[in-house]
């Protein structure tokens, strides 16, 4: 399968890259990786010298405590970059696994260094997405220790919809979302079972369908409401802003 380059569409989410800033990443080769499910992307003590970028499936950022247990921490699509903190951290201090099977591909953090010198704009394009990242991170947190349990899983699949619509990764409000429910278990700190309640709680007020990893959203304003989901924490830009 052949991928426009990632970085370019990347970037021109953000900003209308100029002749030179185009040339530059276009110069950067991008060699697709393919991983299959649960494969381990970054690991938890290393020391990288390059920064992985999603392509295509799901990826997730998580740590593990002393007896095993797994809390994941953000979801990644096409375009994330989980671990663009490894440029300016010495040392990972947690995983980036594939939620499902993936392509990616590695940086090295040489070039993007590089990059980033050279052309001011991209180097604060990406500081941008890392303070993103962060923002998703504090959200995710107050979602797995503040709301209830209907809204957790609510709120989960609304910043789920609304991030692959501003990716063009969704249907209308339809989009792949290949993930089990012991993948929702570690996002939302709910039991397998109490999953597969507030799922099923979703199905019968006829808000949702989730089969065969595609996640359709039937009503997007109830579902919304009921999570009290609000997209400012995505800092997704405007159009106008573009």
């Amino acid at each position: 399968m052949a991928y426009p380059h990632p970085l370019i569409a990347k970037f021109e989410r953000e900003l209308t890259l100029s002749v030179a800033e185009n040339q530059a990443v276009s110069a950067i080769a991008i060699r697709p990786l393919k991983f299959v499910r649960n494969y381990d992307l970054v690991r938890k003590g290393n020391r990288s010298l390059h920064c992985v970028m999603i392509l295509a499936g799901l990826a997730g950022t998580s740590k593990t405590d002393g007896s095993g247990k797994r809390q994941t921490i953000a979801f990644h699509m096409s375009g994330d970059m989980p671990d663009l903190q490894s440029l300016h951290l010495d040392v990972n201090d947690s995983d980036v696994r594939a939620i499902s099977d993936c392509t990616a591909t590695f940086i090295e953090h040489s070039t993007l260094r590089s990059l980033c010198e050279q052309y001011p704009r991209i180097g604060a394009t990406l500081w941008r997405d890392t303070l993103v990242h962060s923002s998703i991170f504090r959200e995710w947190v107050v979602n797995v220790g503040s709301r209830p349990a209907l809204k957790r899983v609510a709120h989960l699949l609304c910043e789920t919809m609304k991030r692959a619509q501003w990716l063009g990764l969704s249907d209308e409000m339809t989009c792949d979302f290949p993930v089990t429910q012991t993948d929702l278990s570690d996002a939302t700190g709910l039991s397998i079972v109490h999953v597969n309640r507030m799922l099923q709680d979703l199905r019968k007020r006829e808000l949702i369908s989730f089969v065969h990893g595609k996640l359709t959203i039937h009503n997007w304003s109830d579902l919304c409401s009921l999570a009290g989901f609000e997209d400012t924490y995505l800092h997704q830009p405007r159009q106008s802003d573009v």
